[in-house]
């Protein structure tokens, strides 16, 4: 049999042909982009060219001839990564980092919430590569001729002048667009290859900050701090010395308070809670890649996560003023309940960091497969194991716990299930509503349990949700099952997550004004009547500035007039887009506590007179 005769730019043309399609394919139909003007479209289609080109090309850059298993392994691995970052944005709405590359476990691994997001045809991603296999074992993808320096040359020098016309671009257009740099745009401005090797350099950024920071870098620490005035009220101390318990409600988002499903409430219990509580209607979830561990870093420091990967993973060797620490020097014993592995988000490790006196984790709790689900323990016999070694702590106390059963895809055993599945075209948002409505039966009997058991007078509970469930990917159907008008701020809308803080005795009143989790510590803090101690970002929610923005970590944010997302302003009652110069005044605060935040976490400032 004859051997195929090729010319010598034949293959390394058309596999870099059949990716840059597929990315293309992906990034409008996977990604949804937002596209403003012609020049995204533009971008888009082209800004995967010269990176492909770059990478592929590495299968003859170093040879005489091509060598086919090289190029079916680049072409595998770049294919592999563009589909790692689809599953990742078919939930997160987000592309993978290095960061999240190491802490993979972390979001979910290879499990139920994977399966959840993969589709029947993702296999077509894999068809070119199925089909150069077929040619190599055939001995048919041969390059008789030897490839030429001058061929490697002109190939290099076109794909670095892609790059870089991308690139410049790019930048172009985001200037002219005052755009506040995210993921999503940079994906957008640069291709996902670019934006990936973009990220792998941005890695070695915070070892080398660490190593660069000293002394003077705190000054701008300083002056953040002694620029809040705080203000007290007659709050103040109200809780002071009572015991303290957290309880960190898994992917609850605020709409499912006084909703209904067939005429029953989805949370029955916080609803008549948030009756004689204080009900923070307006607070917004501002996680990033973390999420829950991105949750606990604001409230336990009152610091911004970070934009990529976890802090519990990438700084958990850092110093931290954390509450904890602020307590310990009030005489408070701190605990932290959470049915999972003590390994999961490197939690051992960085509770230890944070002050915590005592982590009880999966092994200190009785889990069978009759009692657990999905990531573990169901949250009912979570919070009744939990009980007695809460009631074993020494006084005063802050404990806080960690639920576990309403975690994606939302499995539940049907004995389980209080309430209908919703009727939607989502079964992850029709299930969702039956894993609130268990782990609000489950809060409930553990309140019943500590006001049996002498518990409950002398305690002050925080409950909030820690980031959403349902993801921007589910939102159409979660608009149907609110029986809503779909409006474009919808996405920020659904980041509210409840946040209801309960003192006995005291009456219920809801504060409506914006508000985060990053403000979550100043305010306990101001009700344990403990002020001046932290270094925060936070505000006590009592007294918050109302032309305070609240921030998320893509450059959006909340006030009380305005909504900035997708680099695009909004009116916040109307939802109607408005002049995005009304936005701009508070861009500079949002990058000036984004960097600050960041330069605190990676250079490890704290470590220096705090």
């Amino acid at each position: 049999m004859r051997k195929l005769t090729t010319s010598q730019a034949f293959f390394p043309i058309l596999s870099v042909v059949t990716l840059w399609l597929k990315t293309v394919v992906v990034s409008f139909l996977g990604f949804n982009l937002p596209i403003h003007s012609w020049i995204d479209v533009l971008l888009i289609i082209f800004n995967p060219l010269g990176s492909l080109m770059l990478l592929l090309g590495l299968s003859f850059f170093f040879f005489k001839k091509m060598n086919g298993y090289v190029l079916i392994l680049i072409m595998l691995l770049l294919t592999g990564l563009l589909y790692g970052d689809l599953l990742y944005y078919r939930f997160y709405i987000d592309f993978v980092t290095v960061s999240i590359l190491f802490q993979f476990k972390n979001v979910g691994g290879i499990g139920p919430s994977t399966f959840e997001l993969m589709k029947i045809w993702d296999l077509f991603l894999f068809i070119d590569i199925a089909i150069f296999l077929l040619f190599v074992r055939k001995q048919k993808l041969l390059v008789k001729k030897t490839i030429s320096v001058r061929f490697k040359k002109v190939y290099a020098s076109c794909a670095i002048v892609l790059i870089a016309a991308v690139i410049g671009i790019g930048f172009l257009h985001s200037q002219s667009n005052k755009t506040f740099y995210s993921r999503t745009q940079m994906v957008k401005e640069l291709g996902p290859y670019t934006y990936h090797l973009y990220d792998i350099v941005l890695s070695f950024r915070p070892p080398i900050s660490r190593a660069m920071a000293d002394q003077s870098d705190t000054a701008v620490i300083k002056d953040f701090v002694s620029n809040k005035n705080e203000e007290t009220t007659d709050l103040f101390g109200i809780a002071k010395g009572k015991n303290v318990v957290l309880i960190s409600m898994e992917s609850t988002q605020d709409f499912v308070i006084n909703q209904k499903i067939d005429g029953k409430e989805i949370t029955p219990f916080l609803n008549d809670l948030i009756k004689e509580s204080y009900y923070f209607s307006q607070t917004y979830d501002q996680t990033a890649q973390g999420k829950t561990s991105d949750s606990e870093i604001m409230v336990d420091t009152g610091l911004y996560p970070l934009s990529g990967g976890s802090v519990f993973v990438r700084r958990p060797e850092n110093t931290f003023i954390s509450m904890q620490k602020l307590l310990k020097d009030e005489n408070y014993y701190s605990a932290v309940f959470h049915g999972n592995d003590p390994s999961f988000w490197n939690r051992e490790n960085m509770y230890k960091n944070l002050g915590y006196d005592r982590f009880f984790s999966k092994g200190d709790y009785t889990v069978t497969p009759e009692n657990s689900i999905n990531y573990g323990i169901k949250d009912n016999p979570f919070f009744q194991q939990s009980i007695p070694y809460l009631k074993s702590l020494p006084k005063p106390y802050l404990a806080k716990f960690i639920t576990l059963t309403n975690h994606f895809p939302f499995l539940l055993n049907e004995e389980d299930q209080m309430i209908n599945l919703a009727d939607t075209d989502e079964g992850v948002v029709n299930r969702y509503v039956t894993t609130v409505r268990y782990q609000d039966e489950a809060i409930k009997q553990f309140f019943q349990q500590l006001k049996k058991k002498g518990m409950y007078k002398d305690t002050i509970f925080i409950l909030y949700g820690d980031h959403y469930g349902i993801s921007e990917k589910y939102e159409d159907a979660l608009t149907d099952m609110l029986d809503r008008e779909k409006r474009a701020v919808d996405h920020t809308e659904y980041r509210q997550v409840p946040l209801i803080i309960h003192i006995p005795g005291q009456k219920g009143m809801t504060i409506s004004s914006p508000g985060g989790e990053v403000d979550i510590q100043l305010t306990l803090l101001h009700l344990l009547g403990i002020k001046d101690k932290a270094i925060t970002f936070g505000y006590d929610l009592f007294t918050r500035p109302k032309n305070h923005p609240v921030i998320f970590r893509d450059g959006g944010f909340v006030t009380e007039k305005y909504i900035y997302q997708d680099n695009t302003c909004y009116h916040k009652g109307s939802g109607e887009q408005t002049n995005v110069e009304a936005c701009m005044p508070f861009q500079e605060t949002v990058s000036k506590e984004l960097n600050l935040s960041d330069d605190i976490i990676n250079g490890d400032l704290l470590r220096f007179n705090y």
